[in-house]
């Protein structure tokens, strides 16, 4: 009868065939060995942990396997009143539609938050986050941050996946961040705020004095209510804001004195961008149209990213005076109607790395690639530059182009050198004339150069081959390879397959 009751305990097999019992009740592990012919269980006999180790080892457990352990273990059990990190989700919680059905698997969802949330202490809390997939009852949510905030909490995650909802027509997001709550315990605490899919507006200024990181994706805030919490958060060193809607002039305020990353997509609303804040080092920009740009007297953007329509010619002729200290530029250019970039005396004396791409859809196809030149030019400390142009819907019949180019006169230009110049790659190559004539241009200016790659992986799916049967890339090979010097070695991989790599031997 004893042993039958011992056996009652849970029992987990392990990795070695053994089999693990809990004793729930003294927090005991037994353990018995699958091979034993008697079956006999012996107990630990070790001593205890302490709580404090205990507690440690229960907080590195992921979610779903801290509540596996506290299900089994009284020691565990205990420790998971103050568990530091809790993020729910239908993951995290081990919840699937297709076994337990959306309506279910909600109510089992809200059950389990609540659970766990009111056996919680507070005490020790350091990370809440919320994964929600579908609408619920924003007094749920409401009281679960109720209890979340009441701690000195760090972090905060509210990811509402389906956080919008159609209201006469137009998409609104169905929950309304509480932001009184940040104003409580969690006000001089509170690192890292993150908010996808719902509304925040903030009515009076709060200052949030330990806030480094701030992330608002499909946030319907406002101007002003985005400033309610960016003129007083004096630690926050990184913001990034996606798709929100309603901001239409962002301002960065001077007294962010140590926001270092700055991230701005897809704000279709937005108008314009005024940077004051001094030591912003990294900035990505990002949507289909430009807007008005002031980085302020005191930039010291180093990384910058820009996607927006006429990227390479905003990039070459607006960026080297309002953006000086530039060390890394990548350009992703949407509509490049402009076929010559006007050569300023404006420089990057800064620039070490540059990477212009512009997708075929939305390319011109008698683009004049040797116009970007004028960015080498400008680039004195340039060490790496690539480009990646897809043009395979504009050369239809590679024969004709390569004729051209056999009948064509190179273009010069002023006399230029490009001492630093180590690392040059061309996606996606294709022999347009112009194309042609920028690379022979590199090679003949960069006495530094120690690699050309012209990849040809994509530039060949889809293109018809010349009558000798050989596709068109290598045609140019005897053009750009006379252009060479002597010391140049030159290997090509197998037709068709991989890429053109020009190498120099390491001692030029």
């Amino acid at each position: 009868m004893r042993r039958h009751q011992r056996l009652r305990h849970p029992r987990i097999q392990a990795r070695d065939g053994s089999i693990v019992s809990v004793a729930a009740e003294e927090g005991l592990p037994c353990h018995q060995d699958c091979n034993s012919r008697e079956g006999k269980i012996s107990r630990y006999s070790g001593p205890a942990l302490p709580e404090d180790i205990l507690l440690h080892i229960h907080s590195l457990l992921p979610l779903r396997d801290a509540a596996r352990a506290a299900s089994v273990s009284r020691a565990f059990r205990n420790s998971w009143k103050c568990h530091p990190n809790l993020y729910f989700s239908n993951e995290t919680m081990g919840l699937k539609d297709t076994l337990h059905g959306p309506e279910q698997m909600q109510l089992d969802f809200i059950s389990t938050v609540y659970h766990i949330l009111k056996r919680h202490s507070g005490t020790g809390l350091k990370t809440f986050g919320l994964e929600i997939s579908s609408h619920y009852d924003p007094c749920h949510l409401d009281s679960w941050l109720h209890l979340a905030l009441s701690s000195g909490l760090e972090e905060l995650i509210i990811e509402l996946c389906s956080g919008l909802k159609m209201w006469s027509g137009m998409c609104m997001p169905w929950y309304n961040f509480p932001c009184s709550l940040l104003s409580g315990k969690s006000r001089d605490s509170i690192q890292n705020l993150r908010l996808s899919s719902c509304a925040f507006h903030p009515t009076v200024r709060f200052c949030l004095r330990s806030l480094k990181k701030l992330y608002l994706c499909s946030v319907s805030s406002t101007d002003d209510e985005l400033q309610c919490i960016l003129s007083d958060s004096f630690a926050l060193e990184r913001l990034e804001l996606l798709s929100c809607s309603k901001i239409i002039n962002l301002k960065i305020p001077y007294l962010l004195q140590r926001l270092s990353y700055l991230e701005v997509k897809a704000c279709l609303s937005l108008e314009a961008i005024q940077i004051e804040a001094p030591n912003i080092s990294t900035f990505r920009f990002s949507r289909r149209n430009p807007v008005q740009l002031s980085l302020g007297e005191a930039c010291q953007v180093k990384d910058l990213y820009v996607s927006h329509y006429g990227a390479v010619y905003f990039a070459r002729v607006d960026l080297p005076l309002i953006a000086p200290c530039l060390e890394i530029l990548t350009i992703e250019s949407h509509k490049e109607m402009v076929n010559n970039i006007t050569i300023l005396p404006s420089k990057f004396y800064q620039l070490k790395y540059l990477d212009i791409c512009v997708p075929g859809q939305y390319f011109v196809p008698d683009y004049d690639f040797f116009s970007l030149a004028s960015f080498l030019d400008a680039s004195p400390s340039l060490e790496t530059f690539i480009l990646d142009f897809n043009l395979r819907r504009v050369f239809a019949d590679p024969e004709s182009v390569l004729g051209e180019l056999s009948q064509s006169h190179m273009r010069q230009t002023a006399e230029h050198h490009y001492g630093n110049l180590k690392r040059v790659k061309i996606n996606r190559f294709h022999p347009a004339r112009s194309l042609v004539e920028l690379t022979c241009h590199i090679l003949e200016s960069a006495a530094s150069l120690q690699c050309l790659t012209l990849d040809t992986k994509c530039c060949c799916s889809g293109v018809s081959h010349s009558k000798s049967g050989k596709c068109f890339i290598f045609a140019v090979r005897a053009y750009i390879e006379g252009n060479f010097p002597s010391t140049t070695r030159l290997d090509f991989p197998k037709p068709c397959t991989l890429d053109v790599k020009l190498s120099l031997p390491s001692n030029v």
